[in-house]
């Protein structure tokens, strides 16, 4: 009975990993994008237990090697985001302090009542910029008496609808815009902001809807958001940053896509994966949160911080302005066959209305 056991559990492993290379939005195909980790996790399991438990014959061969098959599979999507990997954005050297920018970002949980804990985050890393997602008109009132003081420039849209947006910042914002570009519910904050250097680079504050059952059918309107500001991003090119809950994760066909599109580079690749969701299920952890940087910056620091009561860590990262080591950067590029597509679906999403 271990035998057949095992081989199913080998198939069942493999489908996960194949469905998720269907080209399809549906939600519940794009949900195995995200369990990479876990699902090579458990490869490896079953094929180690394949191949120390079964007697040699056909079925130890069939759910050996399919495990195998499904473990290298999946490595090849999460490999980049490990310490085997080079990094994409070169370290910081002896760089001026008045060229850095230290971004906290924090998907709040709507419900959750524990500001006390992430403000005192706040007040112990002293970002210059704090961005916080979910975030209604009671997190507003916390946030505003805690920080508009230090951080007196900020972009305030409080909802209830689990998309509320704010952005508190000790540096200076202009050309601020809030604006609704695939649903008129999912807000984004497109700004530039003023580095004590001087320098103004550009900064954008996402947070798509995901595809999930109780959200979205499908994933068509995240991937439209993202790939509509990546090229804007290219069309534009500048300093610039982009960060907040894209309810995607790093290795995904979407948010790949978006790098390529826009040119922008991810900061964790070569580092770790710094997953943030879910912060209550050790074993159901994926990258969520997200800080992307044009080939302008290098990076200083970035660390996952504690959980503060919602389902979500929050992030920190330091990130340099160093335009003279741009080229020290490989800057990702699309294909026109993508860029074709990449228009397709921003029409899609825009002309498309969403049943769930």
């Amino acid at each position: 009975m271990l035998g057949p056991l095992l081989g199913c559990i080998a198939v069942l492993l493999l489908l996960s990993t194949l469905i998720a290379r269907i080209r399809l939005r549906w939600w519940w195909i794009r949900s195995f994008e995200f369990p990479r980790l876990q699902i090579a996790l458990l490869a490896g399991v079953c094929a180690l237990a394949s191949w120390m438990l079964l007697e040699p014959g056909k079925w130890r061969m069939a759910s050996t090697g399919l495990s195998l098959l499904t473990l290298l599979i999946q490595l090849r999507y999460i490999i980049p985001w490990t310490r085997l990997w080079p990094v994409q954005v070169k370290s910081t050297h002896e760089a001026p302090s008045n060229q850095k920018i230290t971004l906290l970002i924090a998907n709040v949980l709507t419900p959750n009542r524990q500001a006390d804990k992430l403000l005192s985050m706040i007040e112990q890393y002293q970002p210059d910029i704090v961005l916080t997602l979910e975030s209604d008109q009671w997190w507003q009132d916390q946030l505003d008496q805690a920080l508009e003081d230090k951080w007196p420039n900020s972009v305030k849209i409080p909802l209830d609808n689990l998309y509320g947006m704010h952005m508190y910042s000790r540096l200076t914002l202009s050309e601020t815009e809030v604006k609704w570009l695939i649903q008129d519910d999912i807000p984004s904050i497109h700004t530039y902001v003023t580095l004590e250097s001087g320098d103004r680079i550009r900064l954008y504050a996402l947070h798509p809807r995901p595809p999930a059952p109780s959200e979205s059918e499908k994933s068509l309107w995240r991937d439209a958001e993202l790939l509509l500001v990546g090229k804007e991003i290219h069309r534009h090119p500048s300093a610039t940053l982009v960060a907040g809950d894209l309810n995607d994760v790093a290795w995904s066909r979407t948010t790949r896509r978006f790098c390529r599109i826009s040119g922008m580079l991810d900061p964790r690749r070569g580092r770790g994966m710094f997953s943030t969701f879910h912060a209550n299920y050790p074993v159901l952890r994926w990258p969520l949160d997200h800080v992307f940087v044009s080939e302008h910056f290098t990076l200083d620091s970035m660390q996952r911080l504690d959980a503060f009561g919602s389902d979500h860590f929050p992030i920190l990262a330091t990130l340099c302005y160093r335009p003279t080591r741009q080229n020290e950067h490989e800057t990702p590029e699309a294909s026109q066959e993508e860029r074709q597509e990449a228009s397709e679906t921003i029409e899609k999403g825009k002309a498309e209305t969403q049943q769930t």
